[in-house]
């Protein structure tokens, strides 16, 4: 397959405009809509660094921009991102814009 042709290089991933705008919750249970995750078990536990990774994979990869504001805490992003397992377009995205996920990561 054209490497061009790939989904995962084209299709459209929503990023912030700001961390500041992601203030979703910082602990407790968490269920997300089906249009975010559509296995049986939707419901995260913030405070399993497991589940809390998973849940961010999810939404980072499948949320609109609406989804990344109300699910994701900019303070858990930034403590959970380097242990991240992202497309690396949908990293790219994230750390071009935010340089401190970048230096992070590093």
């Amino acid at each position: 397959m054209d490497r061009a042709l790939n989904y995962a290089n084209i299709r459209p991933y929503a990023v912030p405009h700001s961390l500041e705008e992601l203030a979703g919750p910082a602990d407790g249970i968490v269920t997300l809509p089906g249009w975010l995750d559509w296995s049986p078990r939707r419901s995260y536990n913030l405070s399993d660094p497991a589940a809390l990774r998973v849940m961010y994979e999810q939404v980072i990869q499948e949320g609109r921009e609406q989804d990344l504001t109300a699910y994701l805490n900019a303070d858990l992003l930034a403590r959970v991102w380097p242990a991240l397992i992202l497309p690396v377009r949908v990293r790219r995205l994230w750390e071009s814009r935010f340089i401190g996920l970048r230096d992070r990561a590093a």
